[in-house]
């Protein structure tokens, strides 16, 4: 069966396209860019981010020449910053280091700061047809369940075993099309829940369908455990102003924008039990502000959970905060220029202050 599986795929491939913005796609940077957003991300969520980097950024250059604080408004929304940092930095080293001429080998695709295995193959195979085999949870799935295989994808040994076999099967003269139908086969017809089985080429010779392992493959060992942060975000407006700081590095969200931030070990229900707070002490002035709101918003990330609760403050004072480099005070109307993560965005959203997400 190893030796039809890339027959078969390639013409399942044939007889159901999907047609993406990228599809056939041999700049190196577009797809760069399409895998970066992609990552951890859905088709639908992704594709107004890809459309608006290539749009703002048609080159890497003119991307490596971006503000940092631009490229995070951009990415604003679509989660995992570290990325967007990743890639600018990367797009200033093809800039720097390569004349702003993307690498064209496997070794100098895979030396770009955020570029993985996988990633370096699908750019490979995508831009200039290379002989390297992707290996994402679509093809994970996939090959799992018709080939029956337990090992988990998560250790270094069914990595290892994962990327061997796809490697293998790989339709060398014809990588780029490969690769692509059998992520798309993963996305359409082998997917995570409901898989169309009865409807599949491999049918008859999958072993998941046949030994009714459909819902166990591919296996996993590992459960990510995720600690719950309770923050507290002070909003406070001074007449037309409101004050805002930038996150610095060594925690989520780094180089995004929040309002002045308390973290409590529990979520704080009463005004009485904030203001009473050494952290709010030791950063407000007394007698300055005036409560007039809360608002609360979760936000789910990888290993945390955000608790969230907006303490929505009024005041006439000119200085609310003790000297501090790290605050700003900015215009409401001008709020829409800075970053802040989604949970921030969903306040504002929901708010008075208004935040447009700069797609265009």
């Amino acid at each position: 069966m190893k030796s039809q599986f890339g027959e078969i795929l390639l013409n399942w491939s044939a007889e159901n396209p999907r047609e993406m913005p990228w599809s056939g796609e041999r700049d190196p940077y577009k797809i760069w860019l399409s895998e970066i957003i992609l990552q951890q991300t859905r088709v639908e969520q992704g594709l107004p981010y890809y459309i608006a980097f290539t749009q703002n950024y048609p080159t890497v250059t003119d991307l490596a020449n971006a503000d940092i604080d631009a490229v995070l408004l951009l990415w604003q929304g679509l989660g995992y910053y570290s990325r967007a940092r990743n890639l600018h930095a990367a797009a200033q080293h093809i800039r720097d280091d390569y004349e702003g001429i993307f690498p064209a080998d496997y070794k100098g695709v895979r030396a770009i700061k955020g570029v993985g295995d996988y990633t370096a193959a699908a750019i490979c195979s995508f831009a200039y047809d290379l002989p390297y085999a992707v290996v994402d949870g679509n093809v994970y799935r996939v090959l799992s369940r018709i080939f029956g295989i337990h090992t988990p994808i998560d250790t270094t040994e069914g990595k290892h075993e994962f990327r061997e076999l796809a490697q293998s099967l790989l339709a060398t003269d014809a990588a780029a099309a490969y690769n692509q139908a059998i992520m798309n086969f993963g996305a359409m017809q082998c997917t995570p829940k409901l898989p169309n089985c009865k409807g599949c080429p491999f049918a008859t010779s999958c072993v998941a369908f046949k030994d009714d392992l459909v819902t166990l493959l591919p296996n996993k060992i590992r459960k990510i455990a995720k600690r719950t942060r309770f923050f507290n975000f002070l909003v406070l407006k001074n007449n037309e102003n409101i004050w805002v700081q930038q996150r610095g590095e060594k925690d989520i969200w780094q180089g995004l924008y929040q309002f002045p931030l308390i973290e409590t070990d529990k979520v704080i229900p009463y005004y009485d039990e904030l203001v009473a707070l050494p952290q709010y002490q030791a950063l407000v002035a007394e007698n300055t502000i005036q409560l007039y709101n809360t608002f609360s918003a979760n936000q789910l990330l990888t290993h945390q959970r955000i608790e969230a609760t907006f303490w929505i403050f009024e005041t006439d004072a000119t200085i609310i905060l003790d000297k501090n480099d790290s605050y700003l005070l900015v215009e409401q109307k001008k709020i829409a220029n800075f970053a802040f993560p989604k949970v921030i965005c969903t306040y504002l959203e929901r708010s008075e202050l208004v935040l447009t997400l700069n797609l265009q």
